[in-house]
């Protein structure tokens, strides 16, 4: 054998001995929403979003979380004045809205602010920091963008519905 294959199969030999077959340990995800965060704006108010259309307590938004880091996706039901939260980011939706079905161009948007916990400056331990506060929309994501280097998040649906068109 030559010196080359030698050395092909000794690096072979030592990246097989490397590995194992155990998963790396994973620690439990912190789901629950910290009590600062969790104080709605005026969207959770009862009287909000009086007019035409479902209500604001009763619309619906579908949003969308992408960790960039670990490429893990999570889909979130909130309703206006809720927040969920998906490890170190918390998502808090404001309002819901959507064009009526005669009315052109449809569109679809949510009001949220984005929470992350993180260290800033020469903290010693991380707090929360509003990253985001303001609409975001489902045909147009680039219209305003969540801008955050681990986290992403989108609108993918606004349910509510309009006069006419009950069952």
């Amino acid at each position: 054998m030559t010196m080359r294959a030698l050395a092909v199969l000794f690096l072979g030999a030592a990246a097989l001995v490397a590995c194992n077959n155990n998963p790396p340990e994973t620690a439990p995800l912190e789901t629950e929403v910290p009590e600062e965060l969790t104080k709605g704006g005026s969207a959770a108010r009862e009287d909000a979003g009086e007019g035409i259309g479902t209500p604001m307590a009763e619309r619906v938004a579908t949003i969308g979380l992408l960790n960039k880091r670990n490429n893990v996706s999570r889909d979130f039901e909130l309703k206006p004045g809720e927040a969920a939260r998906m490890g170190d980011v918390v998502i808090r939706l404001e309002a819901c809205e959507k064009t009526a079905p005669w009315e052109l161009p449809q569109e679809e948007g949510a009001f949220v602010q984005v929470f992350v916990r993180q260290r800033v400056g020469t903290e010693s331990e991380p707090s929360w920091q509003k990253v985001h506060s303001g609409w975001l929309f489902r045909n147009s994501p680039s219209l305003n963008v969540v801008e955050h280097p681990i986290y992403d998040v989108w609108v993918k649906e606004c349910a509510m519905s309009f006069p006419g068109e009950e069952e």
